[in-house]
This record gives C-alpha cells, structure tokens and sequence, in this order.
C-alpha cells in the first residue's frame, strides 16, 4: 500500500507539468494512424477479382485478368465410344460388339494384295490407321494354308466358292451357314437356303458351321450345355438389321452360346465363326488378342471411312 501511494504523488507531480504533451500525442498519433490506413485502403484489391488499369490519354483500358488468374486448362479430346461391351450370359464373361448400318461398315479380310494371309489380328492392325476401325474378328474356318474353307467373298470378289460337302469337325455340322452383306444391308443364312435363294454376289461374305440359331430355333444337334466347351465366337442380325458380333471370355457350350443369340439378342439366325482361336481387336478399349486367324471381319467406322 505505501509503495502504491507513492506512485500515485508521483503522478500528480509530473501532470502539470507535462499535461499539455500528454494530451498532444494520442491526437498526433490517432492522426499518423489514419492517415496510413486511408493509403492503404486506396490500394487494396478485392480478393480474387481482376485487377483494371485505366490509363489516360488515348490508350485502351487493359484488363489483366488472363494474368491475374489462372485459365483452365483444356479438356482432353473426347474418347472415341467403343462399339463392344462385356456382358455375362449364365455365369460366362462375353463380350458382345455391335454393328449398326447407320454407323459403319463391314468388310471381309484375309491378306495384303499380292501377299498371304495376315494370320493375325495384331499383323492386320500394323496396316490400317486404326482410328478408322470400330472393331475386327476372326471370321471363319480355314485349312493349314490359312485360307477359308468355306464361302469367302472380299469386295465383291468371290476367293471361294460355297463349300456344301459333307465332313468332320464343326464346320460340316449341318445346317452350316453364310454372314454376308452389300452396303448396309448384313444377313446369315443357312448353306443350303444361301445356295438357293441368293442370286446376285455380295460385297462381303464369309462362310463357317455350324448354324447356332435358325429361324428362331437353336441347331438340332445342340444340347443345352453339352461337353463340347471352348472360347468361341459368332455372329448375328437382329430385325433392326444391326449385326451383332459376340466372343466368349471363357470356355462356353454350343447350347449355352446359342441361347445367348436366341434369348438375348433376339437373332432369328445365328452363326458361329470359330472356336479356341476366337479373337477380338477394339481400338477403343485397347483390346487386341493375338491368335492365330485367316479370315476376318473388319467393321469401319463409316463417318471416317468416307
């Protein structure tokens, strides 16, 4: 307490004295304060907002906002939409690719002119410009030359006659049948209806056996899920003309394979291409398998293509 009160005299000492200085500096300062503020408020910016500049006399305000702020970057090319999408049919991973006349193209291929077969889907993509291509399948049964053994026509121009023999293996199971088209108009006949009904040659046209589906019924000698089990192919055309190409993703029966054009898909005829050498090349979704082929489908895409 006395040392308290000795502050306080000291105080009353000095306040006369000094008080008109004391009550000076606090006006001084408040002024110093703001006047620093006010400079500060005449260059403050908005967060975020572009800076503009006005310059007198003729020239043109400049607005530096392209500097002021980063610009998006541009968006990536949009991805070319694959015309094939993995399904599954009964426990069994199929990949199921469509042709749609209003979009594309079909043609038969084997080899370069003048040179033999391709052989394989990856030797076929090494010559094509594969931003063209929708997709390609091996298309039909050949023999040890890797040539077709069956019906084969390729831009018009028929390499192959109609094949109607009796035989072993899958190709002669009868009915065998034909995939065949002209412009956009795609078709699968039994052999024998083929031989009977087609007058004029085709633009393409590939033939293999046996029938999977045939006028709406699955082929005679078909179990439901017999023992005969590989990774196959075939294909198919709906009544709204789209062909429809399919490859097992694993080993399947000829029943089980078949029902899928039947059921699901809605073929009245369905043919089936080839087995354990089935392969599929889609640019889209980089897929190119890699056995060993003769005969294939190649669908275009038809803005590209013309």
């Amino acid at each position: 307490m006395p040392r308290q009160g000795r502050r306080a005299d000291r105080r009353r000492a000095r306040s006369g004295a000094g008080r008109e200085r004391a009550g000076f500096r606090p006006v001084k300062r408040l002024a110093i304060v703001l006047s620093v503020l006010a400079l500060a408020a005449c260059d403050r910016q908005p967060e975020g907002q572009p800076i503009v500049r006005t310059q007198l006399g003729d020239a043109v305000p400049t607005e530096n906002a392209p500097d002021a702020s980063p610009t998006d970057a541009p968006e990536d090319a949009p991805q070319v939409v694959s015309a094939c999408s993995d399904v599954t049919f009964e426990n069994i991973p199929l990949t199921h690719c469509v042709a749609d006349p209003a979009q594309h193209r079909i043609v038969t291929r084997l080899g370069e002119a003048g040179s033999g077969p391709f052989r394989s889907l990856a030797a076929f993509a090494d010559t094509v410009d594969k931003n063209t291509i929708a997709f390609a399948m091996n298309a039909g049964m050949y023999g040890d030359d890797i040539k077709p053994i069956g019906y084969y026509v390729e831009d018009g121009e028929r390499l192959k006659e109609l094949n109607r023999a009796d035989g072993p293996g899958n190709f002669h199971m009868k009915p065998n049948g034909v995939f065949y088209g002209t412009g956009g108009s795609w078709s699968v006949l039994s052999a024998d209806r083929f031989f009977s009904s087609v007058r004029d040659r085709p633009n393409f046209g590939t033939q293999s056996g046996p029938m999977l589906v045939i006028d709406g019924k699955l082929h005679p000698d078909f179990q439901d899920d017999g023992p005969s089990r590989a990774v196959r192919n075939g294909v198919g055309v709906s009544a709204d003309g789209k062909a429809h190409f399919v490859i097992s993703n694993a080993s399947i029966s000829f029943g089980q394979f078949a029902r899928y054009f039947r059921d699901e898909l809605k073929t009245p005829n369905a043919l089936f291409l080839d087995g354990n050498v089935s392969s599929l090349w889609d640019p889209a979704t980089n897929r190119l398998d890699r056995g060993l082929i003769g005969p294939m489908i190649v669908v275009t895409r038809r803005e590209v293509a013309e």
